[in-house]
């Protein structure tokens, strides 16, 4: 059962946070308010460039640099959020890991369509590793299209021979832009955060109008998915994108690699972004951060 916690969150859920006609703008003026929080005294963050692509360091104050790093793809529906105002976000990971992160901020739509975001997340990672970062060390954590564009990620470094990091996290991850899973066609509860439209629009914008959805780079549930390093996918029993996990874990497993797929009843889309409001949020960062920790040592 959903703790007491999260249903009382429920109820101040802000309304109408994603609807079907909403534009780019739209997103980014409701996101806005989510984003930018102060990250805590005990953080620091540092903009930084790799590969020609901007970014933020964030660490914990005063401490030295951890050789454990944390590549991190934030997200925001491709369309929304500045690197430096996730910094909070990955900070929660940066406590819980001891490691460093680095948010990379790849290029939004649809100013910058696709392959834009794409390109900058591998120019940042090959950067990274290039800069003395060990990909032993490392991990991909991506959070909701940050979790579809670290796979895809992935994917691209996979088939140029570039060298991977340890293992990878995708929190609620999309890795279905046409939105046909079962979790979509057929809710088990009201998902506030997304919806099938909505997510299609945004696809739309990242694609362009006449863009493929089913481009494994764009939808890595329709990619081969053998030769990645092992996953941990989080999802939310509610999410309406819940079944892009469920049925890329399947795939991956059947393909040989090593996933961990997380169901978390009850929850919806997002829901590790409501960390220090939740305790599932807070369960769900902690999971995350064990395996990151088992597999980076």
């Amino acid at each position: 059962m959903p703790s007491a916690e999260f249903l009382a969150a429920l109820e101040h859920f802000p309304k109408g946070l994603a609807r079907p006609g909403d534009t780019y703008e739209d997103v980014r003026r409701k996101f806005a308010p989510a984003h930018g929080h102060d990250p805590g005294p005990d953080v620091a963050v540092e903009p930084a460039s790799f590969g020609g692509v901007g970014g933020v360091w964030v660490t914990k104050q005063g401490e030295p640099a951890s050789e454990r790093t944390l590549f991190f793809v934030h997200g925001g529906a491709f369309v929304s959020c500045p690197a430096p105002t996730y910094a909070f976000y990955a900070a929660w990971f940066v406590r819980a890991t001891g490691a460093r992160a680095f948010v990379v901020d790849y290029r939004l739509a649809p100013e910058h369509r696709y392959p834009a975001a794409l390109d900058d997340c591998a120019a940042a990672w090959r950067g990274l590793v290039a800069a003395g970062v060990a990909p032993e060390r490392a991990a991909f954590v991506g959070d909701s299209c940050g979790g579809g564009l670290a796979v895809a990620t992935l994917l691209r470094l996979r088939d140029a021979g570039a060298k991977l990091p340890a293992c990878a996290v995708s929190l609620c991850g999309w890795m279905d832009l046409e939105v046909s899973g079962l979790s979509a066609k057929h809710p088990v509860g009201d998902d506030p955060f997304v919806n099938p439209e909505w997510i299609r629009a945004r696809a739309r914008d990242y694609l362009g109008p006449r863009g493929n959805a089913r481009d494994p780079y764009a939808s890595p549930i329709h990619a081969e998915l053998g030769g990645l390093p092992p996953l941990l996918l989080q999802t939310g029993q509610v999410d309406t994108l819940r079944d892009d996990a469920v049925r890329l874990a399947e795939r991956a497993g059947r393909a040989g690699t090593a996933v961990t797929l997380e169901i978390w009843p009850g929850m919806i889309h997002g829901f590790q972004g409501m960390h220090g409001a939740i305790p599932e949020a807070e369960w769900a960062v902690r999971h995350a951060a064990e395996f990151i920790a088992h597999h980076t040592n």
